[in-house]
């Protein structure tokens, strides 16, 4: 950690828009005043560090191809290492429990959560777990429960990924056998799970209602995933769910007001991958409370840069830093206050690219652009 130092020079963005003053850091805190040495930050911006409420782009690392990677230790390190070069500063690993097998099995899950158990300590980024359980996975919610207990997740979402519509009409499920084969199941075994899955539709209300009453005595934070309309949105809502990520639809965004997560890429993008509600129309519309990585760690900057064109930067970086800190209750980061976690990320203005990442007063990442800077 540095124990302090100040950083003069730079455009700062503060709550109240950009500064020239002094930003400085001590014992892992931003402070107003000059300490310690000075680094000079002329022509860069120093902005809040990113805080990412949903990403699964560390699945990258943790298996770049079936079984090429045995210690998961190391795909970790080198997930902090990705998020620092994006200016992430806090990041929620979003890790399946599901009945999908593979990486997003209940039994991988186990092992990622140990695995992160050792490394995330020892990390300046701060990466956070997001249990993503599954919602018909009925007889092993309980084991999803004793997880989330046992290494203190304070955010869980529920997902459905069941093709209900092909098997209420009796077809077989799109991409089956690829499914079958990369959960490790013949494909005649995975549609027989498949329709008892769905067959079980009736009594997975009452298991959610037993699952979401057990996490909230514990403060957990709770969403939904994929709402894919207003009735669905307000179901979860009366359940005491109150954050949707990646709303499908404009009328369940809407309902969804004061906690909903949105797909940085669909912003990049312009449109959504998967054809639905655009996330940048959503933004305009005021109908955002967060703009995650999803799958991509560089693009929560790269949408906030292009918000900023018609929002304005204040408003723009708000929603992958004290927006996101607030939903997840992280009330210590994503602004430059005094007193707050050191996590700041410097930006070239030039290019919108990360010459430098600042973690709970730690240097994450130097470019090299900015790394002569605070040799000196």
């Amino acid at each position: 950690m540095l124990r302090s130092l100040h950083l003069t020079g730079a455009q700062v963005l503060r709550p109240d828009g950009w500064s020239d003053a002094v930003v400085g850091i001590e014992d892992g805190r931003l402070s107003d005043a000059p300490c310690g040495p000075a680094v000079d930050l002329s022509g860069w911006w120093v902005l809040p560090g990113i805080v990412d409420a949903h990403g699964d782009g560390f699945e990258r690392h943790l298996a770049p191809r079936r079984g090429a990677l045995r210690d998961l230790r190391d795909g970790l390190a080198m997930t902090a290492a990705e998020l620092a070069v994006n200016g992430i500063t806090t990041a929620m690993l979003a890790q399946f429990f599901s009945w999908e097998g593979g990486m997003r099995s209940p039994e991988f899950a186990a092992q990622m959560l140990a695995a992160h158990a050792e490394v995330a300590p020892r990390e300046a980024i701060d990466m956070r777990v997001q249990l993503r359980i599954e919602t018909h996975l009925t007889e092993r919610h309980d084991e999803a429960a004793a997880l989330i207990e046992r290494y203190g997740i304070g955010y869980a979402v529920f997902n459905d990924h069941v093709p209900h519509a092909a098997l209420a009409a009796g077809k077989r499920p799109p991409r089956l056998t690829g499914q079958a084969l990369k959960s490790g199941r013949s494909p005649e075994a995975h549609l027989a799970m498949l329709q008892d899955l769905h067959a079980r539709s009736p009594q997975v209300p009452a298991a959610l209602e037993a699952l979401i009453a057990r996490l909230a005595v514990r403060g957990v934070i709770l969403g939904s995933h994929d709402d894919p309309d207003a009735e669905t949105r307000r179901l979860w809502q009366a359940r005491g769910v109150g954050v949707s990520e990646f709303p499908e639809t404009a009328e369940s965004a809407q309902v969804a007001s004061g906690g909903v997560v949105l797909g940085a890429p669909n912003v990049v993008r312009g449109a959504s991958h998967a054809g639905k509600v655009s996330a940048e129309v959503l933004v305009k519309q005021g109908q955002c409370d967060a703009l995650a990585s999803d799958y991509h760690y560089p693009a929560p900057r790269q949408a906030a840069l292009k918000l900023a064109a018609d929002m304005g930067i204040a408003a723009a970086w708000s929603l992958v830093s004290d927006r996101p800190a607030r939903l997840l209750g992280l009330a210590d980061r994503g602004r430059i206050e005094a007193g707050l976690r050191a996590d700041l990320v410097v930006l070239d203005p030039a290019n919108g690219r990360v010459g430098a990442t600042i973690a709970g007063g730690q240097v994450a990442w130097l470019g090299a652009g900015v790394a002569g800077r605070f040799i000196r």
